[in-house]
């Protein structure tokens, strides 16, 4: 309540309406949600009689001549405003009808919450001058407005629509829209005009176009109506046009910053991103865009990029331009070239800041002229304004993004600037993050590759062949992996491996599996025994993580095969991993080998199991990671088919056969999983190159089994080898003879090496160690490892078997 004049409401805060003028000639009350009157003014007065001081705090309803008979305002339900008549009881006693206007006020919008009750009290009869209103507001109105008579022919203009069209009104009169416009949208426009005075109902129009003598083109809202007489008839058509170019260039500048934010970005490749800020800037924003980076980002604060001979070296990375074959490009993507220091790109890198260049500016002109053939261009296409913006994001410049214009004549605007800083602040992000996911995927790669057998030993057990292919979208590193491993008696170890997940964590895991497995393998354990100490080493790398990750959280599948190509079997076990495919060199025919299937590793606690069988020469086995054969799109079963189908089609070689696979899986060459494919064809050593006998339990037989191999080697055209192996053959038998019991085996193996065997029943391993200078023995295994390149044990259910290579003599 007002502490001032109970006549006049409160100016304060708390009272809006106490600042509307004239308020004498209006009776006006406030009413709160009880209905009792806050506010009373003077002209509330003038109309019941009642002052200010006698009203406030009383209830409204006392001022009814009639409560139960007299319409009142409704309740707090009803809608937001009322009209009407109602009968009010003058101070004096006499009843008075009062046209009333009632507000509901609530106190989100400034008010507490009641109804605001208003009664004109002058002004309410109409006079001459109101009729005359209408000719004046036509003509002054502010906003564009014209009449069309019922043949579409201007008949009225007001002072708006004149300076619009550029004529007078007596100029335009009898001309129809499309003739005054002389445009393609004056001919729509008209369009509308007709379809309005046919269906008899208002529309709303939006159209650009240039008007009069106009250089550049206006966005317009145009509101067309029919008009009608007093009797009804239809006697014009009006239209009236208001200029919304600064809602529209607004609107579109929005756009362009929403459609920016949505279009670029979605890769992490640099150039891809860089190409994407300029197809929404061009030619949205200019007729020609270009970005060109550093070759290192350039970080704030820190003194600026070397500059040798006064110019900055950039690379560019990506242009667009809305003419065909982008006349204005001097350089082509890749490219380096160099920018004087006083160069509009230059001064935005070191600064940090946005460059505008017009055609009047002198800097514009230095720019240009600072290279002959960008003058000569800029000349020829018209080019007017140029904008340099710096890529700038985390505290760093990474380059320069250029715009130009020469095709639309309004050069670049402070809102054009603001916009352009905003995309390219945005894209800046996304530069940067590109680099950083590049370099981090190139370093992860590096790693990848240092783990990632580089070259496939070509072994005469088998020929092999294989392929890997990164997860599309991901970071290029995965944990899949493969290998093929040499092993004694010239077998071979044939592993295909996956680690869960993606990235450098997956990638060192799967390293530090692969050294395992080739340790493992070394020593020759069978491949079921191999993955059981495989498990084991997953568990306890899980643990090595720590924190509440469990064992789950690190896991792999793994697949292990052994061919000797002396006997011509393949043992092989799997831990959670598809089963190879085997594609019979007789038939042709292509089966899934069947294999006990094992957990995943990671799990512990549970077996795994081998399966033996023989494979005949030239059998290809293909071993692979479950990306080859299962997407989101295709189940494994489906896969299964198609590679049947693949590795079953003739092929020239077994690479080529490979690509083949890949093609036919992995169409689009972007796996959703990485993929490691290994083909091996298997080969047979037949018995010219295998020689065995059997040894007596008796130390003469040494001397016997020395003249057998000096005859084999003799045959086999290796005379100088036959010392040296006597020498190894006589240690291992007698070693032999020494420590075990039961039948001795010795054979020969001419691969690419000579490799010598000698199995016995015993389990003991043999152990080298040094004998003083008086001992009888203990030199026998000392020497062999002088003697040979590599030599070894292996062991078997029914013994071990000591084994030596010997490097043949050149020949």
């Amino acid at each position: 309540m007002s502490t001032g004049d109970p006549a006049r409401p409160s100016r304060g805060g708390d009272d809006p309406w106490g600042l509307v003028p004239d308020e004498a000639a209006t009776a006006r009350a406030l009413l709160d949600d009880s209905g009792r009157i806050t506010h009373w003014n003077d002209g509330a007065r003038r109309l019941l009689g009642h002052t200010a001081a006698e009203m406030l705090g009383r209830p409204a309803a006392e001022l009814l001549a009639d409560p139960v008979a007299t319409t009142a305002p409704p309740d707090d339900e009803g809608p937001l405003r009322w009209k009407g008549t109602v009968d009010l009881r003058h101070r004096d006693g006499r009843r008075l009808t009062v046209r009333l206007l009632a507000h509901r006020l609530q106190q989100h919008e400034g008010h507490p919450d009641g109804w605001l009750l208003v009664s004109p009290l002058a002004g309410t009869e109409r006079t001459e001058q109101d009729d005359q209103l209408p000719r004046s507001a036509f003509l002054y109105a502010p906003n564009a407005l014209a009449l069309y008579d019922t043949d579409l022919r201007l008949r009225r203009a007001n002072r708006a629509m004149e300076e619009v069209i550029g004529l007078t009104e007596d100029e335009a009169r009898g001309l129809r829209l499309s003739e005054i416009g002389g445009k393609p949208q004056s001919i729509a426009l008209e369009e509308q005009l007709r379809q309005a005075m046919e269906s008899g109902r208002p529309r709303d129009v939006r159209t650009r176009l240039r008007t009069g003598g106009e250089s550049r083109e206006h966005a317009w809202l145009g509101r067309i109506a029919p008009v009608w007489d007093a009797e009804g008839e239809l006697v014009a058509v009006a239209l009236a046009a208001v200029d919304i170019t600064g809602e529209d260039r607004a609107r579109l500048r929005l756009q362009l910053v929403n459609d920016a934010s949505r279009r670029i970005g979605s890769t992490l490749e640099v150039g891809r991103t860089a190409q994407e800020l300029l197809d929404v800037c061009v030619p949205r924003l200019a007729d020609f865009g270009s970005v060109d980076l550093l070759a290192a980002p350039h970080p704030h604060g820190e003194a600026p990029p070397t500059l040798e001979d006064g110019m900055l070296t950039l690379r560019r990375i990506a242009h667009r331009s809305a003419t065909p074959g982008a006349p204005e490009a001097l350089v082509e993507v890749g490219q380096l070239w160099d920018h004087a220091v006083s160069a509009s790109p230059v001064r935005a890198v070191l600064s940090g800041e946005v460059v505008v260049l017009h055609r009047d500016d002198p800097d514009f002109l230095a720019w240009v002229e600072q290279d002959p053939e960008r003058a000569r261009r800029a000349r020829e296409l018209g080019v007017h304004s140029g904008l340099s913006v710096p890529l700038s994001a985390r505290g760093v410049t990474l380059g320069v993004a250029q715009f130009v214009r020469y095709r639309r004549p309004d050069p670049f605007a402070p809102d054009d600037v603001l916009v352009a800083r905003e995309i390219v602040a945005r894209a800046a992000v996304c530069l940067d993050n590109a680099q950083r996911f590049t370099r981090e995927r190139e370093t992860a790669l590096a790693l990848q590759r240092s783990l990632l057998p580089q070259t496939l030993p070509q072994r005469s057990a088998v020929q092999v062949a294989s392929r890997y292919l990164a997860a599309a979208g991901q970071t290029g590193v995965g944990g899949d992996w493969f290998d093929v491993i040499p092993l004694s008696g010239a077998r071979v170890g044939l592993i295909v491996g996956d680690v869960v997940g993606h990235g450098v964590q997956a990638s060192a895991t799967m390293g530090r599996l692969r050294t395992a497995v080739r340790t493992l393998a070394d020593v020759d354990l069978p491949p079921d025994e191999l993955l059981t100490h495989l498990d084991d080493l997953v568990l306890r790398l899980s643990e090595e993580t720590g924190g509440e990750e469990t064992a789950g959280d690190i896991g792999a599948t793994c697949l292990y095969a052994v061919y000797d190509p002396v006997t011509g079997s393949c043992t092989v076990a799997r831990a959670g991993h598809p089963p190879p495919v085997l594609i019979d060199p007789g038939t042709g025919g292509v089966t899934t080998v069947e294999l006990p299937a094992g957990p995943p590793l990671g799990l512990g606690g549970l077996p795994f199991e081998s399966a033996e069988f023989s494979l005949p020469e030239g059998s290809v086995l293909a071993l692979f990671t479950d990306g080859l054969v299962e997407r989101r799109d295709q189940d494994m079963d489906e896969g299964y088919r198609v590679l049947h189908e693949a590795v079953a089609a003739p092929a020239v070689s077994l690479d080529a056969r490979c690509e083949a696979v890949i093609e036919a899986l992995l169409p689009g060459g972007a796996p959703g999983d990485d993929v490691a494919l290994l083909m091996a064809r298997t080969r047979i050593l037949d018995a010219a190159h295998v020689v065995t006998w059997e040894i007596p339990d008796d130390p003469a037989s040494c001397g016997v089994a020395r003249r057998d191999i000096a005859g084999q080697l003799t045959r086999w055209d290796l005379q100088e080898a036959v010392f040296t192996t006597e020498l190894v053959v006589t240690e291992l038998i007698a070693n032999a003879i020494r420590h075990a019991t039961g039948p001795i085996r010795l054979r020969l193996i001419l691969d690419r090496t000579l490799i010598i065997e000698v199995s016995d029943t015993s389990s003991t391993a043999p152990h080298l160690r040094r004998a003083a200078g008086f001992d009888e023995g203990g030199r026998g295994l000392m020497l062999v490892a002088q003697l040979t390149q590599r030599w070894g044990t292996r062991h078997s259910p029914s013994g071990k078997t000591i084994w030596a290579e010997l490097q043949l003599p050149d020949g």
